[in-house]
């Protein structure tokens, strides 16, 4: 059994006057959003053997705050390919992944992860949480019947867990931001 989980990064702002996308920064709303689902990623016993996740700036500073929330660090490993990468292309980051990895944690951006959470999972509860709507800084844990990364496949996995920051502090949705 490996465990794939799926972090969105938090809410970042549009008012920041970068000059590129890769650089905005989180928000106020973001920032307590990640520390929020950091300290209960920590409350339900979350953990991972590695963790990928895109460069980009909003991407970092979610880590930053999900490991203030949870305690500890989580010395990721960045990839440029997750910036904005597509459900095909993380399904091929994920084939990548040595087998000794037991617990996978990849960070990143919609509308890959939940592309991908819908095509590796099949069947109703959770999912249809999903398929309704993956907010910024929302966990999605996948439960996958294999030894292998290399299997991941189309509907093989269970959706354990779906962890919606609003869910856990009303204050923080609904969140109507696409980015």
């Amino acid at each position: 059994m490996k465990i794939l989980t799926l972090l969105r990064h938090a809410k970042s702002t549009w008012h920041d006057p970068v000059a590129r996308d890769f650089d905005r920064p989180l928000n106020t709303r973001g920032r307590k959003a990640a520390k929020t689902v950091g300290r209960e990623m920590r409350a339900q016993g979350l953990r991972f053997d590695r963790v990928l996740a895109s460069p980009a700036m909003r991407v970092r500073e979610t880590l930053d705050e999900v490991a203030d929330g949870y305690g500890r660090s989580f010395d990721p490993e960045y990839d440029a390919r997750l910036y904005l990468a597509s459900p095909a292309l993380l399904l091929d980051i994920i084939h990548e992944v040595a087998d000794p990895v037991e617990r996978l944690l990849l960070v990143g951006h919609n509308p890959g992860l939940e592309q991908l959470a819908l095509l590796l999972t099949d069947g109703e509860g959770l999912r249809r949480e999903v398929a309704v709507k993956y907010p910024t800084a929302t966990v999605a844990e996948i439960a996958l019947p294999i030894d292998h990364w290399r299997d991941a496949g189309e509907g093989m996995g269970i959706l354990a867990r779906f962890i919606r920051p609003r869910d856990l502090d009303p204050s923080l949705g609904p969140d109507e931001d696409t980015h």
